[in-house]
């Protein structure tokens, strides 16, 4: 069971974005005792956690070090059906979570556009969803969790203790989450009820998401960021919430939590470079808005399909080809709209082919000292790495966020200069000088925390 009797692959792991690869000794505990084997016989160049390998950039890759692969923990530990309480270990998928609570009419209170990601991925980037306007982030609905710091010792933290703000949005850099216990939400039916609408322009989505987000549980706005003129900015907007027993038509009632995702081929292991160019995109991107209803309520959909529509496509990270891509995800707060203006203005200018572009509305801010959310408006997007000139373009866009009191999103992020990081994430300061503590021999190491200096 000793870390030292195993032989650990070495091997090239990149995030999902497909960018920057580099070596790490891949390890899998199977339980906490090896878990806490493995940390404290990491060499000079530490460890960090991995779940399903989501996280866009660097944040689980450790050049020359030790990843600890966490999906070998993966037991559902108790759930209280009553109360809507799961205890887990942290290599749990949100799938799993889903495939075992909804037959007992129970939800994942936050998940992003994907549901494989494990729960310890989930509080190290402290995810959100299409809800934080009403729900806020997963990390605000954890009781507890354990936590295995660099010491070999495994601590319980507590919502409101400084140990767990660090380490909900702290990329693993506190240590490896081991376990957490988690508030869910109740639901009737496995089925969303949905309501979508058309926005000619930018400030078209805003003002109607502003006027009407507070009757949704959840809404999110696709937008077109290769309209230029009078359409810069429009979108469809889709907004939604679980699906009350007496609306499912009566043959639906007879499994009314069935949960059956659908699944298409994966996507091809080599995908011509280039096939996601300008007029691929903008092709896509016309068609996808006309197809889309000018104002569609109260249709029923498939939970799958309205929250993780591309994870029916296994590997749709490779239609992107080998150079891969970047998700550039950032938010400004409210009264900074001009500031959103400016950047979509500046990506539709510049042709950026972006297919997969999101606007949402955060709530109030979470208390992670480096989780992302904070109240305002958050656009996410999906860049080809090989656009030319693509990272002065994304410098001159994070300048002007960090203008503006923004912040980019550690758990997307690829390529961030850490000047800007302090201003904006200002609990920085405190976070570094709690690692400082908790971990002076630089244990818990990524390639994210070198490249930001976390």
């Amino acid at each position: 069971m000793a870390a030292e009797t195993d032989f650990p692959d070495v091997v090239p792991i990149t995030g999902w974005g497909r960018t920057a690869p580099t070596l790490a000794c891949v390890v899998r505990p199977r339980s906490y005792e090896e878990a806490a084997a493995y940390v404290r016989s990491c060499g000079p160049r530490g460890s960090i956690a991995r779940g399903l390998g989501r996280a866009y950039g660097d944040a689980a890759q450790n050049a020359g070090g030790t990843v600890l692969d966490m999906t070998g923990l993966d037991r559902i530990r108790s759930i209280d059906a009553a109360q809507g309480i799961v205890e887990c270990d942290a290599g749990v998928s949100l799938h799993r979570l889903m495939e075992v609570l909804l037959p007992l009419g129970w939800f994942v209170p936050v998940t992003p556009g994907t549901r494989y990601v494990t729960v310890g991925g989930a509080i190290s980037a402290d995810i959100h969803g299409k809800n934080h306007h009403v729900s806020g982030s997963f990390s605000r609905h954890v009781r507890a969790l354990r936590l295995l710091t660099a010491d070999g010792t495994i601590r319980t933290a507590a919502p409101g203790t400084e140990l767990f703000d660090a380490t909900a949005g702290g990329m693993g850099l506190t240590g490896v989450i081991l376990s957490a216990t988690i508030e869910l939400l109740p639901v009737e039916t496995s089925l969303m009820t949905v309501d979508t609408e058309r926005a000619t322009d930018l400030d078209d989505l805003m003002a109607r998401l502003t006027a009407t987000d507070d009757q949704y549980r959840y809404s999110v706005a696709w937008i077109d960021l290769l309209a230029r003129g009078a359409a810069t900015g429009r979108a469809v907007l889709t907004r939604g919430d679980h699906a009350p027993y007496d609306a499912l038509p009566l043959r639906a009632r007879r499994a009314p939590r069935a949960f059956r995702p659908a699944s298409l081929p994966a996507a091809p292991a080599y995908v011509p470079e280039g096939l996601l160019g300008r007029t691929t995109v903008r092709l896509f991107n016309e068609l996808w808005y006309r197809r889309a209803p000018r104002r569609s309520f109260g249709r029923l959909q498939r939970l799958p399909a309205f929250f993780h529509p591309l994870d029916g496509v296994p590997h749709w990270n490779r239609v992107y080809g080998r150079g891969g891509f970047v998700q550039y995800q950032f938010v400004v707060g409210y009264g900074q709209e001009e500031a959103l203006r400016q950047v979509v203005r500046r990506i539709a200018r510049r042709g950026c082919p972006s297919f997969l572009a999101v606007l949402k509305r955060f709530g109030a801010g979470d208390p992670g000292w480096l989780s992302f959310p904070m109240p305002g408006w958050t656009l996410a997007l999906d860049i080809p790495a090989s656009l030319s000139g693509l990272g002065a373009f994304l410098d001159e866009l994070d300048e002007l966020v960090a203008a503006a009191g923004g912040r980019v999103y550690l758990a997307k992020d690829s390529r961030l200069r850490p000047d800007l990081l302090a201003a904006m994430y200002p609990r920085l300061a405190d976070f570094r000088e709690l690692r400082a503590r908790l971990d002076p021999r630089g244990v818990f190491r990524s390639d994210l925390s070198r490249r930001l200096a976390l």
